[in-house]
């Protein structure tokens, strides 16, 4: 216990050393923000701050976006720490001596602090290079504001050769109390998808509209039935939200417009809702077009997936900051957020979790302080240093264990492992009760099966290709068993 306190003292001591490095350079990129997948001047003073670290450099054609490669002094796990970079297209409106020197751009999202605070980490961790047993990854990531950089640093191949394990992000929150960390299992956050519909009927004069086909109250009628669509149509326990942000037609009072248009959002916290509410809406937009003798076109831009977190990942996390932090910097969410993330595309490819670090302003209320993606949006720069620290106790975590075996609360019973068939269909397999992984050596996600089974009570049977594990207990539902120990032949 003595040494687990030592550690994490000691990466807090690093993490407040590095503070007025991590400070300047949050503030510089903050001072000069970019858009969008080029963003060449920041990952420049991200190059140039950390010249020095024996880190390898890679990068792609589609974006400004670079991973540094750390390698450890032996092998071992591989684990991703991402932050992006990219600024939004809107005007700045505080009074901070490093506002935005640029025009309607501002770090509204904290991506300034996200790419410091993970510089820093790289510093911190690079210094303790000849302890590690594996890899670190860093991604300094542009794009994330809807240009979905992380899904194009993917595709050029920059996580092929070394292939993370486990991958995870710090997100800073104004609207969280200072200091404190949150993330949950399962789905933390929506897809989003853009919505766009055209509803074209008959311009005319405005005083004479039994003349045309008016699309306006059309339109307006759309946009109410969706409403009741979301709400009639689709489960209320995996939620969807359709907001329709603009409604535009015409030009003038007296003329009634040959088309109408509306703007909007689709969020949704699993594909099969996503699915759903993109197929009824568009049946819904083009059905009551058509009682109208007008004619809806509807054009939906499918944009970032659900951001789901790993069970075990968060659970690393947990312990990681508890051990950093004590216990009550860490909660749990109690739901998702409808906002998205684009490293969503990551955790689809690669077992992770996202944290959100509190940030809020010293002497602001934490409910009422400027959130994300507001012009006057500021935050407190110390809690960066708990960020920094953060990042290299879960890095850490996860190289020397992985993914730890653990048993979630209320799950109670005794475990075997034994040899035996692969159960068959007729065991009550293939249903969706609780989930049962089974891991042989060092986890990696080629080395899982997921076996469903549905035996609330009593005996409980997964099979892993030849093998099987015996329960005894009550298993919830959706509690996940992690055995991640050598299954003798």
């Amino acid at each position: 216990m003595n040494e687990v306190v030592s550690k994490a003292a000691d990466w807090m001591g690093a993490a407040r050393q590095l503070q007025p490095a991590t400070v300047a350079l949050r503030r510089a990129i903050h001072a000069e923000p970019e858009l969008g997948l080029q963003t060449p001047k920041t990952i420049a003073k991200v190059k140039a701050s950390l010249a020095d670290l024996p880190l390898e450099w890679k990068s792609g054609p589609s974006t400004t976006g670079a991973v540094a490669v750390l390698r450890g002094a032996r092998p071992g796990r591989t684990v991703l720490l991402r932050g992006d970079m990219d600024a939004l297209p809107m005007p700045e409106d505080t009074d901070l001596p490093f506002r935005s020197t640029v025009a309607g751009v501002m770090h509204a999202c904290g991506h300034d602090t996200h790419t410091a605070m993970l510089a820093s980490a790289a510093r911190a961790l690079s210094a303790r290079c000849d302890a590690i047993a594996g890899t670190v990854l860093f991604m300094f990531q542009p794009g994330e504001e809807g240009h979905h950089g992380a899904r194009f640093m993917l595709d050029d191949g920059l996580f092929d050769d070394p292939a993370p394990e486990a991958a995870f992000a710090l997100h800073i929150m104004p609207n969280a109390l200072a200091g404190t960390f949150q993330s949950k299992a399962g789905p933390l956050l929506a897809s989003a998808d853009k919505l766009m519909v055209s509803v074209r009927g008959r311009g005319g004069h405005a005083s004479m509209p039994h003349h045309a086909i008016d699309p306006v109250p059309v339109a307006c009628e759309i946009v109410t039935a969706i409403q009741v669509f979301v709400t009639r149509r689709i489960d209320i326990f995996d939620p969807v939200v359709v907001t329709i942000a603009k409604i535009d037609g015409g030009s003038t009072n007296n003329v009634i417009p040959e088309v109408a248009h509306l703007l909007g959002t689709i969020r949704t916290l699993s594909q099969a809702s996503r699915e759903a509410a993109c197929t009824g809406i568009t049946r819904v937009a083009e059905r009551i077009a058509q009682a109208h003798e007008c004619e809806a076109q509807v054009t939906i831009e499918r944009g970032f997936p659900v951001t789901h977190c790993d069970a075990r990942a968060v659970r690393v996390a947990e312990r990681a900051i508890g051990e950093l932090f004590g216990a009550g910097a860490w909660s749990t969410m109690a739901s998702p957020i409808m906002g998205a993330e684009d490293f969503s595309y990551v955790l689809q490819r690669v077992p992770g979790a996202m944290l959100f670090l509190g940030v809020c302003p010293e002497g602001q209320p934490w409910k009422t302080a400027c959130p994300c993606h507001s012009n006057k949006m500021t935050l407190n720069e110390n809690t960066l240093a708990l960020g920094v620290a953060a990042h290299c106790a879960v890095a850490e975590r996860f190289l020397g264990r992985g993914f730890e075996g653990w048993v979630p609360r209320g799950l109670r019973g005794r475990f075997e492992t034994r040899l035996a068939p692969r159960p068959d269909e007729s065991m009550g397999a293939r249903r969706y009760l609780p989930r049962v992984r089974l891991g042989r050596g060092r986890p990696t996600p080629a080395a899982h099966e997921t076996v469903l089974f549905d035996h609330p009570v009593g005996a409980q049977q997964a099979g892993l290709r030849n093998r099987q594990v015996e329960l005894s207990g009550s298993p919830e539902i959706d509690d996940e068993i992690e055995l991640h120990r050598q299954l003798d032949r």
